[in-house]
């Protein structure tokens, strides 16, 4: 795979610095109630929290945004949130972040999604999930792609579909026809529901699982992910499809078809929440500085390797991204 030293990357990411990037998905508010276990309740046989510290935290598409705002460019965040105190604290927090909130649209009719996390003794004990998955209005479709031709010098777009509802049929063709005719480049996180509706996009990034269920096949040896890869390729004739493995890395598969492993470096893996998100954010932000497809594939596996280590959803950030290509 590409060799990279530490000058290229911060040539890279000096050059994609401040540049804009869409980020269009399902956001939801991710809420911590962090406590200690110490007795099971009397009333039924389950532990009792004694609560000791609540945050909130930007979950979904808007985990996406973050890691693009903590590598220097600028996010246009775009999804849909209730009329609520959750959608209200969500924009509060995205402002407070520096991510520009402008293209969620707020919709009287569904709640903001919210996931809330009970941690007791530094382990999940439950999650309590607030959603309406149900599609999108129309109204909210037409609302992000008017903020969307409002921004000018797009230097990508990104969908993250989480199947929450925000990423419908009808959002996809347009965003992908609005990306094409205006030559934005575009990036996907999917799930099978649309997988085929991603034609012609810059980089369909699925996970093993996805890709498996895509094409009928079980990916258990390289070559099964080869045919796999190449099949995706055919079928969406887009320009790279990156497959993430996991604990084994990616593999590239560029429309030259050229094939490219990216194998993961040896880490102590702590959590795998949001390594897809930092993934992706890194992919776009490497190719908005005018990375090649490898190095920026090297760079989003790095950096996803990089978050892992560390126990909740956190962003990458620029030093940590430098340093790990020098070790």
């Amino acid at each position: 795979m590409q060799n990279i030293n530490t000058e290229r990357v911060k040539e890279i990411l000096n050059t994609a610095k401040g540049k804009s990037i869409a980020v269009i998905g399902d956001v939801m508010l991710d809420r911590y109630f962090w406590g200690t276990v110490s007795r099971i309740s009397p009333e039924a046989p389950v532990p009792v929290i004694d609560v000791e510290n609540e945050s909130f935290h930007l979950g979904g598409a808007a985990n996406v945004a973050q890691n693009l705002k903590s590598l220097g460019i600028e996010p246009l965040l775009c999804g849909v949130i209730g009329n609520d105190n959750s959608g209200k604290s969500f924009v509060e927090i995205s402002n407070n972040l520096g991510i520009n909130s402008e293209g969620l649209y707020i919709d009287d009719k569904r709640p903001t999604t919210v996931k809330t996390r009970i941690i007791g003794n530094n382990q999940q004990i439950a999650r309590i999930d607030r959603e309406v998955r149900a599609d999108i209005s129309y109204k909210g479709l037409e609302y992000i792609i008017s903020k969307l031709s409002k921004i000018n010098n797009l230097a990508g777009i990104i969908l993250e579909d989480y199947n929450k509802g925000a990423v419908t049929h009808q959002l996809i063709i347009s965003v992908i026809e609005f990306a094409l005719k205006n030559n934005i480049p575009i990036y996907v996180d999917p799930k099978k529901d649309n997988f085929m509706l991603y034609k012609g996009v810059t980089v369909f990034k699925p996970n093993r699982k996805e890709a498996a269920e895509a094409i009928g096949l079980t990916l258990r040896t390289k070559d099964d992910i080869i045919e796999a890869g190449k099949k995706l390729l055919e079928m969406l004739n887009c320009k790279n499809v990156l497959i993430t493995l996991g604990a084994e890395g990616m593999m590239l598969f560029e429309n030259s078809g050229a094939i490219s492993s990216v194998p993961t470096k040896a880490r102590h893996v702590a959590d795998v929440s949001g390594a897809g998100d930092t993934a992706i954010a890194t992919m776009a932000a490497s190719l908005a500085g005018n990375a090649s497809i490898k190095e920026a594939a090297a760079l989003a596996n790095n950096a996803s390797g990089i978050v892992c280590e560390k126990p909740g959803i956190v962003s990458i950030e620029i030093n940590e991204l430098i340093e790990s290509v020098s070790k």
